[in-house]
C-alpha cells in the first residue's frame, strides 16, 4: 500500500485540530494531524502506544506529568493509557503512529489517497 499526499479528506477532531489517516498496516495505523495555532489537544488517554514526529510548527506537548516544547524534527512516544494533550503555539503539521491499530481512526481513511 502506498499513501499519495493530498489536501483532501481531514476530519475536524477538535476546534482547530485536522486529522487523516494516511497509511495501515496489519498492527499500525499512521495519521497526519493539521493543527491552527491557538489550538488545544484536550488531555486525554487510551490504550493505543503512539509516537509522533513534528513536520512543522511549534507545540507545547504534554504526556504524564511532563510538558516540552516541541519543534520540527522533534518526537515523542506516548505509552499505552498515559493522559497526554497539546497546546498549538503555531500552525502545525504532526505525523503520529499508533499500535495497535485505532479502529475508531479507520474511518479517516481517504480511499482516494490509497494506491496499491
Amino acid at each position: 500500500m502506498f499513501g499519495i499526499d493530498s489536501p483532501s479528506g481531514y476530519a475536524e477532531v477538535a476546534p482547530g485540530i485536522r486529522i487523516k489517516a494516511v497509511a495501515r498496516g496489519e498492527s499500525v495505523l499512521m495519521t497526519k494531524f493539521a493543527m491552527g495555532a491557538g489550538a488545544k489537544l484536550p488531555p486525554h488517554a487510551h490504550p493505543h502506544e503512539q509516537i509522533g514526529c513534528l513536520v512543522s510548527g511549534r507545540i507545547v506537548l504534554r504526556i504524564g506529568g511532563s510538558s516540552r516544547e516541541m519543534r520540527p524534527g522533534d518526537s515523542w512516544c506516548v505509552p499505552s493509557n498515559a493522559e497526554h494533550g497539546a497546546d498549538v503555539l503555531e500552525d502545525s503539521v504532526a505525523i503520529e503512529v499508533f499500535s495497535p491499530i485505532r479502529a475508531d481512526y479507520l474511518k479517516y481513511l481517504n480511499p482516494a489517497d490509497i494506491a496499491e
